[in-house]
């Protein structure tokens, strides 16, 4: 169409009835969902990219993704309203903003930033919005080991075995555990990540906390490459997507 215009649509989802961002054969995904809705509101095809994938069950407090469509029909203020109606409860649309036409949702990103949530008491409703662990961890172990992750670049140690990428290089800005007032939470930022990583790294870091292994043991872990190595990977339930940022609007 010729007055077609591109477009980043910031939306916010809870993970836990979908697989993951990305369209899948045999299992509902938000990509079908919110490309469906698009869709149906437009009377025309509409398929959607995103800023990266997230595994099966996790969430999104801020997730970025890119689509072309008549400039008149999206910029009515109705249309935000519209695709909401159009989307199950768990699935919300903040905004849509009009960007340049090589603008794209998941090779522009420059950084994008993770939260892993940990409860202590049974809470019925933190139950599949964190992880309940029975033992308190040691919180400055765990930040010791945090750092030292810091110093690498090469995180094989943590991805899931067989993924089709070019490279296992991120560089991470930012990795902390802090405290909250049910639990602590874990916070990532880097300029990608791996997949599975933020969970294998969570898992590797509370056998840190749990007094399995020294700090330092990190360094033969991420050394090794090898995935087997690092710790399990925790529940989907605790992790949130909460940040993408680009070098121009849609963030502030």
């Amino acid at each position: 169409m010729a007055n077609n215009q591109r477009y980043f649509i910031e939306l916010a989802y809870d993970g836990t009835n979908y697989h993951g961002w990305q369209i899948q054969q045999n299992a509902v995904s938000v990509q079908e969902l919110l490309n469906k809705a698009l869709s149906t509101l437009l009377r025309h095809p509409i398929e959607t990219i995103g800023c990266g994938r997230t595994d099966t069950g996790v969430h999104a407090k801020e997730y970025f993704a890119h689509f072309d469509g008549p400039k008149s029909e999206i910029e009515n203020s109705k249309f935000e309203i519209g695709i909401n109606a159009l989307l199950p409860h768990d699935i919300a649309v903040k905004r849509i903003i009009p960007v340049n036409a090589d603008a794209h949702a998941r090779f522009d990103a420059t950084l994008r930033s993770y939260e892993y949530h940990i409860h202590f008491e049974k809470n019925p409703f933190l139950n599949g919005y964190s992880w309940l662990l029975r033992d308190k961890p040691d919180m400055e172990l765990m930040n010791q080991a945090a750092a030292i992750i810091m110093e690498y670049i090469d995180f094989s140690c943590f991805s899931k075995s067989n993924t089709q990428v070019k490279t296992n290089n991120c560089k991470i800005a930012k990795a902390i555990w802090e405290q909250t007032d049910n639990g602590i939470i874990f916070k990532i930022s880097a300029d990608r990540f791996l997949r599975n990583m933020v969970r294998a790294i969570v898992g590797t870091l509370l056998m840190v906390g749990k007094g399995e292994m020294l700090p330092e043991e990190i360094r033969t872990i991420i050394e090794s490459k090898n995935r087997s190595k690092a710790g399990m990977s925790v529940p989907a339930c605790g992790l949130y997507l909460t940040e993408i940022k680009y070098p121009y609007p849609p963030t502030p």
